[in-house]
């Protein structure tokens, strides 16, 4: 095991993560809870997040929100609020990259899968700047995807609002950036969760990845949590508006 960096700047802070139950938003809460960060997730897989809370022995809050619901993602975010205080540091992590042909596409289908992958993640923002504002500064990390990058195939309505995740840090930097609020986008690649894994990893699909990669080791769900708590601590100060890139160099 790597022997990660350790951030002072994250102690006692209040973290917010959406979509923390599983995968790399458990990664992440996990990686934030370990630096003594107060953290707290929305989640709408009520026995993924109460397994996580136990992991972490109850350490991690959290809140069983659907995300396409904005109303109920304003009352989870001041839930949380309430208890562990206003967040200095949001992730809006939360998506799905279910695949599904262009053919089959319906209108109903495209927005939900915007209200799943990209439109919650504005609200989040405008749930919890105002707080930032009112602390003097604050964090905010959109995770993005390469798979538009690549011009990946085969999940269209995700692909596209992937692609305006970028869009979206790029504005609200700008728009926050008076009040040292900045906001960046973390670019996975290809990451090993048991999601993944279950579903599409195969040995033949495996190593077509690899070919593409510069490296020869696979993305695992903690190295997207580093660059994360980077991102979110004092050592990146001066980092705004960029994409970071976490995907071994795939082309």
């Amino acid at each position: 095991m790597s022997a990660f960096a350790i951030y002072p700047s994250l102690k006692d802070k209040t973290v917010l993560v959406t979509g923390g139950g599983s995968g790399i938003g458990a990664e992440i809460v996990k990686a934030f809870a370990a630096q003594g960060a107060k953290t707290g997730f929305l989640d709408f897989n009520v026995d993924a997040s109460e397994s996580l809370a136990g992991e972490t022995d109850g350490v991690v809050d959290f809140e069983i929100c659907d995300l396409r619901d904005i109303h109920a993602l304003r009352e989870g975010v001041a839930s949380l609020k309430s208890r562990l205080g206003p967040a200095s540091v949001l992730v809006n992590n939360a998506a799905r990259d279910d695949r599904h042909d262009w053919r089959d596409v319906t209108v109903e289908y495209w927005d939900e899968r915007q209200a799943t992958n990209i439109r919650h993640m504005f609200f989040a923002i405008q749930a919890t700047a105002p707080d930032m504002i009112a602390n003097g500064g604050g964090s905010i990390i959109n995770m993005g995807s390469n798979s538009w990058w690549e011009a990946g195939g085969d999940f269209p309505a995700y692909a596209t609002a992937k692609s305006a995740v970028h869009g979206l840090t790029r504005t609200m930097a700008r728009d926050l950036g008076d009040h040292r609020i900045r906001v960046n986008t973390v670019v996975p690649g290809w990451v090993m969760t048991e999601r993944q894994k279950s579903l599409w990893v195969t040995p033949e699909s495996i190593e077509r990845h690899r070919d593409r990669q510069c490296l020869p080791d696979l993305v695992k769900p903690v190295y997207l949590a580093r660059m994360v708590l980077f991102l979110a601590s004092d050592d990146a100060a001066m980092c705004t508006a960029s994409n970071y890139m976490v995907e071994a160099g795939s082309i």
